[in-house]
């Protein structure tokens, strides 16, 4: 898979995974606040995440099952450490920090599971900085309109986008001969 091919199947593809997973709290968030809460949310939109990535980004890695043993890891490594920096501080700072660490995380397990450093520093930084694109540019949308489900899912929309299209150059710069 070319480098085109590799950032756009990851864009679209994740657009489409997380606008699945941001629907869990677009549609489910009063039902988790009765329901384990804020944690039991994260928890299943985690799930979703998993579950769909596998389907729609497996072409990344070269089959299901490779693609499963490095972002399974890298994917819970990411997500552990921006909620641990959300749930510490609740703010700007908390996922800044989170995205900051979260795709620190991810790039260092990906790399470790697909048994390639090279370019690790520059896949690193694209990741951070599409992923952050996209996070806070749909956070920004949030929070300038209604907050309303559809508000949630076009935050879904945007951060998928720029974290995919991250996650596709990583693993097209990580399996370069």
């Amino acid at each position: 898979m070319n480098w085109g091919s590799a950032v756009l199947r990851g864009a679209l593809g994740f657009a489409v995974v997380s606008t699945a997973a941001f629907a869990v709290w677009a549609y489910g968030a009063r039902w988790f606040h009765d329901h384990g809460g804020e944690g039991a949310m994260y928890a299943a939109c985690f799930a979703v995440f998993i579950l769909l990535a596998g389907l729609l980004l497996r072409p990344l890695a070269g089959g299901m099952g490779r693609f499963y043993g490095s972002f399974f890891p890298a994917f819970l490594a990411y997500a552990v450490l921006w909620c641990v920096a959300w749930f510490a501080l609740r703010d700007g700072a908390g996922e800044w920090l989170g995205s900051a660490l979260g795709c620190a995380a991810f790039s260092g397990v990906l790399a470790w599971r697909l048994g390639s450093w090279r370019g690790l520093g520059l896949a690193m930084l694209i990741l951070f900085v599409t992923h952050s694109a996209g996070y806070f540019a749909g956070e920004w949308l949030y929070y300038g309109s209604g907050k309303t489900a559809v508000d949630r899912l076009l935050w879904g929309v945007l951060y998928g986008l720029g974290f995919g299209a991250g996650i596709g150059h990583h693993y097209w710069q990580l399996q370069q001969k």
